[in-house]
C-alpha cells in the first residue's frame, strides 16, 4: 500500500506538523488530523523511484558498446569447450580465446 504524506492545519491557519499514512489507494483522503483533529490536506511529493542500481540501468552500463568505449575486455565461457572467448574489448595484447585449463595450471604455478 502507499505511503501518503499530509500536512496539520492549525486554527490560526498556518501549517502544522507533516506526517504520513498508509493508505489504500482507493481510501478517501484523510479530512482531519487522527490525534489532534485539526483539518489537514494532502502533500504531493516526487514518488521514490530506483533509477540508479535496477536491473536495466545495469545492463545498459554492461553493454558490449559501452565495456570497449572504457577499455574493458570481455570473455564469456563456452559451455562446450570450457574455453573464454573475446565478445568485447579492442585491446590487441588481449587474446582472442583463453583456455580456462591453462589458466588454473598458471596460477598454480604462481606465474599469474
Amino acid at each position: 500500500m502507499p505511503t501518503y504524506l499530509y500536512q496539520e492545519i492549525l486554527p490560526d491557519g498556518s501549517d502544522g506538523d507533516c506526517f504520513e499514512v498508509v493508505q489504500r489507494m482507493s481510501d478517501a483522503p484523510l479530512k482531519t488530523h487522527p490525534q489532534t483533529g485539526n483539518p489537514v490536506r494532502k502533500v504531493f511529493v516526487a514518488p521514490n523511484l530506483p533509477t540508479k542500481y535496477t536491473e536495466a540501468a545495469t545492463k545498459s552500463k554492461l553493454t558490449n558498446e559501452n565495456v570497449e568505449k572504457h577499455g574493458f575486455t570481455r570473455y564469456e565461457k563456452d559451455k562446450v569447450t570450457g574455453m573464454y572467448h573475446k565478445t568485447a574489448g579492442k585491446d590487441k595484447r588481449a587474446p582472442d580465446v583463453v583456455d580456462a585449463g591453462k589458466l588454473k595450471q598458471m596460477q598454480k604455478k604462481g606465474i599469474l
